[in-house]
């Protein structure tokens, strides 16, 4: 029966051990992983904003629309006015 009793003492001790280590080292290993998480995010955000930055007295165009070929030149024809009859 003491051998049971040493046991069970030894065992409940340490669990209750590990379980105050845990209650210290894991909020601190935690901060260390979001810390880092951070630090990579905001690397990360700068670097996409130093890309999108042109260069300063530069312009750059993306996007020129093409012209229209289905519109009548102002040399056709004359323009009327509409008036509606009753």
């Amino acid at each position: 029966m003491s051998a049971l009793l040493k046991f069970l003492l030894i065992s409940i001790s340490i669990l209750w051990l590990i379980r105050a280590v845990f209650r210290w080292l894991l909020p601190m290993l935690f901060q260390s992983v979001i810390s880092k998480a951070q630090q990579q995010a905001q690397a990360q955000y700068n670097s996409q904003q130093q890309r999108q930055q042109p260069p300063a007295g530069r312009i750059k165009v993306d996007y020129a629309p093409q012209a229209q070929k289905g519109k009548i030149p102002d040399n056709e024809g004359d323009f009327v006015d509409y008036e509606e009859v009753k």
